[in-house]
């Protein structure tokens, strides 16, 4: 998957889009890759990258940790929380 330099859709948004569908599809596991590597990624700043991230956060598929990292909170093949 890449990005729409052009798209409708922010680029952080496109971003935060692909990321999900990576962990849902178990190609990322607990932890996300930092800021960096993801702007490096995709060739995006570094404010976009992290503005993809905040937006992950918001979804409720991540969260961000001060000093330890940004971890996946349902990663692919997880227990789910619902009753079956």
């Amino acid at each position: 998957m890449s990005i729409d330099m052009d798209g409708p859709d922010p680029l952080y948004v496109q971003i935060a889009d692909i990321l999900e569908t990576r962990i849902a599809a178990g190609a990322i596991g607990r932890r996300l890759p930092s800021v960096r590597a993801i702007s490096e990624d995709f060739g995006v700043a570094h404010a976009t990258a992290a503005h993809a991230v905040q937006e992950l956060a918001r979804r409720g598929v991540v969260k961000t940790t001060p000093g330890r990292g940004t971890f996946v909170l349902r990663p692919a093949g997880g227990p789910d929380d619902g009753d079956g």
